[in-house]
């Protein structure tokens, strides 16, 4: 491991609190040092207050904050002085000790700190780190690791055996690192947990942190424990989308809520679930105390969802045996799965959060490996793993979650998302909290949205095979399909029928009715395993209605759709699976009113262009967005008990009238 500090770099952040946060960052980007809001770091400032005494002020790293892009903002102020003598409590529970920091920051609008802020404060430097080394836990997490990590540092740390977070562990630490705290001490290692590094400046902490960490890499990869190599392991390429979305449902009904399921089934992967010792290397636990709550203490080896949830329950029953009710117990269902043939799937209630899970679970996996190359992994006991789990401030966390937006956990598929209604239905469709899948000829898909929940996929919607691959990889992404909306067609230039090519005719067929066709069917199976019921919304046309000169093709092929809706409801019905129609007419910031086309019809109606756009009884335009809206409230509980509707959009059509 080497140094990312920069001395250039550094210069641009002036003050004591700006080097915390330039150090920090390089600790966070590096994803084998912390993972996802983990770790923490803090300094200690002296500031003169309002009356003008001078106090040192601890600046920890605040709740909610990731140290790879912290700012200063993201740093908690709380009062040395208090934090010191709370130290000297011979006990505190832990939620007086959160009411207590709160009492004592100097900035009321400051992020919550640390459960770890007492004990970044007794130690007795201006900097302090503390990382969840991937390197540091795997030595940590073997049956012999106290030898191990005394053989790897000598005096250079103190030792602190595993003690659950919070008042405790703040307490025990401060009495055990100046009873053996050296000349030569430059960090403090907590078995099963973590390392810390500490220093006078910024750069000496970050330093130390990195020095610490390397000599246990090297320890690693002397004793063959750290291979970073590639498998060489066969990827499959068999469809599993179906068996991927029946698992989910599984998953989900275990959970009580709609999950989004990732699957991974890269070589790496495919590797460890291969192993034939997975069902004991897996089963001893997480890497680090703070993984239990997203990953939950072991994973399921195989698909046995209700075998999972009975030893669940006999897990809660056993460190609980007195609770007949619990109503902040934690939802049995599983968080991450092991396949020999789906690889690894990771779960969760939106897609950032599973994408979390996988990348915790990725690097567990080498923790398990390297320890095990160790003479054999050995994570945290049952029951301090359901302390955590149970932990009262994690349950507050989860308390205080709110509620979350409509479509949480849910997956939607939208076609032609890169422009027009589609774009619209995708951005309509995110701010309700789903995770959507936009497909497109446009390559431009693949870039629309850089976060987790949105996935482009280049697709011809006139190619069987093209749409059988999206929908593959569409699974594989979000793990099934609750919403389907068919957006994707052409509006061709008018021609009347006696000039209406048997070529053209064929193509408006092809885009606007048989591709709806084949996604219908191919999306039937999945929409069928939705956790809370299929939903599909057609974009339709005004022509349905009222069909107009000069567009025989598009009206006959928007017309033969509806006529298709109709009959899905009627088949679809007993699979809870719902299909409504939008008519929309005259939305002319999508790709199919080109200037050509909409001067052309403008002109046929002896219209100017202003005057088409607002030619509606109301005297309104309607945007994609208007249409996106109402697309996403037809999958939504207002229209929950409706199905073969077509619902016109177009401000007030006369001749629809």
């Amino acid at each position: 491991m080497k140094s990312l500090w920069n001395e250039a770099e550094a210069a641009r952040y002036k003050g004591e609190l700006a080097q915390r946060v330039y150090s920090s960052r390089l600790l966070g980007a590096d994803t084998s040092l912390v993972l996802h809001g983990g770790g923490n770091t803090s300094v200690k400032i002296k500031e003169k207050n309002l009356v003008g005494e001078e106090e040192e002020i601890l600046y920890v790293k605040g709740s909610g904050w990731d140290l790879a892009t912290i700012e200063e903002a993201g740093f908690s102020p709380v009062r040395m002085g208090h934090l010191l003598l709370l130290a000297k409590l011979p006990s505190l529970s832990d939620r007086e000790m959160v009411k207590e920091l709160k009492t004592q920051m100097t900035r009321p609008s400051a992020p919550s700190p640390s459960v770890e802020t007492i004990l970044h404060a007794t130690l007795p430097y201006k900097y302090v780190d503390h990382t969840h080394a991937d390197a540091v836990v795997t030595v940590t997490n073997t049956a012999n690791g106290i030898e191990r990590v005394q053989e790897i540092y000598g005096d250079q740390v103190v030792i602190i055996p595993y003690v659950m977070p919070g008042f405790d562990l703040a307490r025990f630490c401060a009495e055990k690192f100046a009873a053996q705290a050296t000349e030569r001490t430059i960090g403090m290692l907590l078995m099963n947990h973590g390392i810390f590094s500490f220093g006078a400046t910024a750069r000496e902490s970050y330093e130390r942190m990195i020095s610490l960490v390397s000599l246990t890499e090297e320890y690693l990869k002397g004793h063959g424990a750290w291979n970073k190599s590639q498998p060489k392991v066969a990827v499959e390429d068999k469809p599993v989308r179906h068996t991927l979305a029946s698992l989910r449902l599984e998953v989900s009904e275990a959970a009580g809520f709609p999950a989004i399921v990732t699957m991974h089934n890269d070589r790496r992967t495919l590797a460890f679930v291969g192993r034939q010792d997975l069902g004991e290397i897996s089963q001893q636990g997480p890497a680090t105390p703070d993984h239990v709550i997203r990953t939950k203490r072991l994973p399921l080896v195989g698909r046995d969802v209700q075998g999972y949830v009975e030893a669940y329950f006999a897990y809660f029953a056993e460190y609980n045996p007195t609770a007949k009710e619990n109503k902040t117990m934690l939802d049995p269902a599983p968080r991450v799965i092991l396949d020999s043939e789906l690889g690894m799937c990771a779960i969760g209630r939106n897609a950032k959060a599973a994408a979390i899970v996988a990348d915790i679970y990725h690097h567990t996996m080498d923790v398990i490996e390297g320890a095990t190359a160790l003479g054999g992994y050995q994570a945290l006991l049952g029951k301090d793993i359901f302390d955590i789990e149970y932990w009262e401030l994690e349950q507050a966390k989860l308390r205080k979650g709110g509620t979350p937006p409509m479509f949480t956990g849910e997956v939607a598929l939208v076609t032609g998302a890169a422009s027009g209604i589609g774009k619209a239905c995708v951005d309509a469709l995110l701010q309700r909290g789903a995770a959507v899948v936009g497909l497109d000829i446009n390559p431009a898909i693949a870039e629309l949205h850089k976060r987790p929940d949105f996935c482009g996929i280049t697709c011809d919607v006139t190619d069987e095979q093209a749409i059988a691959a999206a929908l593959e990889q569409a699974v594989r992404a979000f793990g099934g399909l609750d919403m389907l909306i068919l957006n994707a067609g052409i509006f061709p230039l008018g021609c009347p029928i006696d000039s209406l090519s048997t070529q053209e005719w064929r193509k408006v067929m092809a885009i606007n009715l048989d591709a709806n066709l084949i996604f219908m069917r191919e999306c039937h199976p999945l929409l069928k395993l939705a956790p809370q019921g299929g939903r599909v919304v057609v974009i339709g046309s005004k022509n349905v209605l009222a069909p107009g000169p000069g567009a025989a093709a598009y009206s006959a092929s928007k017309a033969a759709l509806n006529q298709l809706v109709r009959v899905a409801a009627l088949e679809w019905g007993n699979d809870n699976i719902r299909i409504n129609s939008i008519h929309p007419n005259a939305v002319f910031d999508t790709g199919l009113w080109t200037e050509e086309v909409l001067t052309a019809r403008a002109s046929h109606y002896k219209l100017t262009v202003e005057e088409y756009k607002t030619n509606n009884v109301l005297k309104v335009e309607i945007t994609s967005r208007d249409v996106a809206e109402l697309a996403a409230e037809m999958c939504g509980p207002l229209f929950a008990k409706t199905t073969a509707a077509g619902v016109p959009i177009d401000g007030g059509n006369d001749r629809v009238i």
